[in-house]
């Protein structure tokens, strides 16, 4: 026990000496390949046989430190045993990759909560929590079971407040949304908020830079927050023509390499837009011509994006602000960008949700397992990567084998590769429960919906996966409104008819080629 105590009191410590050992490792691999190539003579060289004779004492050391680490850092014993695997395999290698891929920093970015509105997201939520009861939602006997206790939840382990004065109107595709977005973009009066993983510098993506200046030179604020890994393609003119037109810009977790960074799976995977504080746009879709359909390889581009005015904007806006701070250092509370809103516009119980490796739970994924496991009629959801963690694979099984319609829409074809085929291992076992999975046949199936009972629905930028449900920063609205479910309903059923069911018996068949890319897809999914 002395020596647990040593290694997690001198961790910093330790860790350096690793990423040295791990230099030094690598070096002499390297060496040994020019060696082999070119049949250099440098084994005999004293320093040369002094660095191996180091090495061979040390490697042992090495690989004991290193194991320590992923045993303290990991509390999913499958991610832990796929990393010490991959340690063991290919030592050097794998430590590399574990530095960049495969390390929690949830602690290290926990601080960010205690920021400018968060006191006052945080004394909402509280008092809010007198008042459950006797929502009207809430009191309804039809609805009671699920949306008092989820409202209950994401008030404990997220400190979202709900609001009742909200219109949500939902925006299919990204035709009919981008054209909302730049609309009322372009009526802005005082600020323009505006947050994606993905901004791309094509035509849509000039569009909306055009859209962001013009408002600049109006003398309206304009803030921007891009992820630096989704954006590494953007290019530096894109970036300086915003700044030249006095917006502020902020990379979220900028890296200098983005495909070998540390902080690769740390990404910022929101879309949010906030005008003037009344307006809000929330929902799965990127900034690209890609989301028009335009990409020859995945076609047709199907997704969905919430509008929503009203109260719930103001929570929309204390996420954008408080990732504002993180990139910037500026702490922003000042009242007039959570204006009140005076009159009524509409009667959408709603809660705006986020979650990241900053939450000390997570809450999006505890959500999720709430809705799966009081679903009583149907569960109905799309998703574009289907590899839920353990806990979530048995609610949709337990849920489907007890009679509910648990229905599940993918995509059926990759826009990444290894996830896909991770989607595709989670098939059988829950064809086997009762699961009806379709793959969307008209192109790719982008939307992240949860839909339960015809009472609840979420929706979002958290797929149902590994990667949103534990490492990236996610939002999402939890709508306790039936009329805007049914309209949810009504594009998941006209989905339907665009996709294809998968027959248990006919999946049983695939081939050996598809087993083996399952296995490999499920190998790599704790890795991420």
């Amino acid at each position: 026990m002395k020596i647990i105590k040593f290694i997690k009191k001198n961790e910093k410590s330790i860790k350096s000496i690793s990423i040295f050992l791990t230099l030094i490792i690598s070096a002499v691999i390297f060496l040994h390949f020019l060696v082999f190539v070119y049949h250099l003579e440098v084994w005999e060289t004293v320093l040369f046989l002094t660095l191996k004779k180091f090495v061979d004492g040390f490697f042992v050391l090495y690989l004991f430190f290193i194991c320590v680490i992923i045993f303290f850092e990991s509390k999913d014993p499958s991610t832990t045993v796929a990393w010490l695997l991959v340690l063991t395999l290919l030592p050097a290698v794998g430590f590399v990759l574990y530095i960049l891929l495969g390390r929690n920093i949830g602690k290290k970015f926990r601080k960010i909560n205690i920021l400018s509105d968060g006191f006052k997201k945080n004394k909402r939520a509280e008092i809010q929590k007198e008042f459950v009861e006797y929502l009207p939602t809430i009191k309804n006997e039809k609805t009671e079971y699920l949306n008092k206790y989820l409202v209950k939840l994401l008030l404990n382990n997220a400190n979202s407040p709900f609001s009742v004065n909200n219109n949500i109107e939902v925006l299919a595709n990204g035709n009919n949304t981008y054209f909302r977005m730049l609309k009322d973009i372009k009526e802005a009066k005082e600020s323009v908020h505006f947050e994606f993983f993905i901004i791309k510098n094509d035509n849509i993506g000039n569009e909306f830079k055009k859209a962001l200046i013009k408002k600049a030179k109006e003398g309206i604020e304009v803030r921007v927050i891009y992820d630096s890994v989704g954006c590494w393609k953007i290019g530096k003119k894109y970036i300086n023509d915003l700044l030249n037109a006095g917006i502020e810009v902020k990379p979220f977790s900028p890296v200098m390499f983005p495909v070998l960074s540390r902080n690769l799976n740390y990404r910022n995977h929101r879309k949010i837009i906030v005008i003037d504080g009344k307006i809000g746009f929330v929902g799965g879709l990127n900034i690209g011509d890609e989301y028009l359909g335009k990409n020859s390889v995945l076609g047709f581009w199907r997704d969905t994006h919430l509008k929503v005015i009203g109260d719930a904007v103001r929570n929309l806006q204390s996420v954008f602000l408080r990732d504002w701070e993180i990139v910037s250092g500026e702490s922003i509370s000042d009242n007039k960008y959570y204006p009140q809103t005076r009159e009524i516009v509409g009667k959408s119980l709603v809660q705006i949700v986020s979650s990241g490796p900053d939450s000390e739970w997570q809450c999006i994924m505890k959500a999720y397992y709430m809705m799966v496991s009081k679903a009583k009629k149907r569960l109905w959801i799309n998703t574009p990567y289907l590899v839920p963690e353990e806990s979530l694979r048995m609610g949709l099984i337990i849920a489907a084998l007890s009679g509910v319609d648990v229905r599940i829409i993918i995509p059926n074809k990759p826009d990444h590769f290894f996830v896909y085929w991770a989607s595709r291992d989670n098939i059988e076992d829950l064809l086997k429960a009762g699961v009806k999975i379709y793959t969307y046949e008209k192109g790719f199936i982008h939307s992240k919906i949860l839909l339960v009972d015809s009472i609840t629905a979420s929706v979002g930028t958290a797929n149902l996966d590994y990667r949103s449900l534990e490492i990236n920063y996610e939002v999402n609205a939890f709508i306790y409104d039936e009329n805007v479910v049914k309209i949810l309903e009504k594009n998941f059923l006209r989905d339907l008819k665009h996709s294809k069911e998968i027959i248990l018996e006919e999946h049983l068949n695939r081939g050996l080629k598809e087993k083996f890319l399952e296995s490999v897809g499920r190998f790599v999914s704790p890795l991420q």
